[in-house]
């Protein structure tokens, strides 16, 4: 069964490689198939949730690939900062670049935002939402997971990516940067996503 994940994200990419990767599933990505982003580049995530901005690039790369498809939306929140960055993650400071200077002004803006703050103002909360369409107009399939944690004013450890140093799983007892896979992987918001969405498509073959 060949199925397209609707991401350029390389971080991504190596989650979803790792968590779905079984015997029976072929995960392609778009520039897999050629289907390279325009010079206008994919469609905005403009959405006001994670399943409005995960159904917007599932719809859009299904209609271009025939393919069964799935997208997410995922990102990290602050409940001092009234759920800040949101849905707006990855997009929080409007930075342009690679993946990882745009990390690096989305951490520092992060750090700024909660400077001084006591811990009870640093909890957070990882969000995954994945919007799966087996072709377009299909009836689709949501899968969504969450990990609780904190915000250090210090990174930890180099791995990851995003925000990943600076946060500090409850489960874990260590940030994300600091996880093997394996660890993050077991615990992590888009772990427990896209497990669910395997338990799904195995129930469908």
């Amino acid at each position: 069964m060949k199925i397209l994940a609707a991401t350029r994200s390389a971080g991504k990419q190596r989650e979803i490689r790792r968590i779905l990767n079984g015997p029976g599933l072929e995960i392609v990505f778009p520039d897999d198939i050629w289907l390279h982003a325009s010079a206008a580049g994919d469609p905005v995530e403009a959405g006001e949730s994670f399943e409005a901005n995960a159904r917007q690039k599932a719809e859009y790369f299904v209609r271009l690939s025939s393919l069964p498809t799935f997208a997410d939306d995922s990102g990290l929140e602050v409940f001092s900062l009234g759920g800040a960055p949101g849905v707006r993650s990855r997009r929080w400071t409007d930075a342009t670049g690679t993946e990882e200077e745009i990390d690096r002004a989305n951490n520092a803006e992060l750090v700024r935002r909660l400077s001084g703050a006591p811990a009870s103002s640093r909890l957070a909360r990882y969000r995954c939402v994945i919007y799966f369409l087996p072709s377009f107009g299909a009836v689709p399939t949501i899968c969504q997971g969450d990990c609780s944690g904190r915000i250090l004013d210090e990174p930890r450890g180099n791995r990851g990516f995003g925000y990943d140093p600076y946060f500090f799983s409850d489960e874990l007892g260590k940030t994300f940067g600091e996880a093997t896979d394996d660890e993050k992987d077991s615990v992590s918001h888009r772990g427990r996503a896209l497990r669910a969405l395997a338990q799904t498509l195995r129930s469908e073959r």
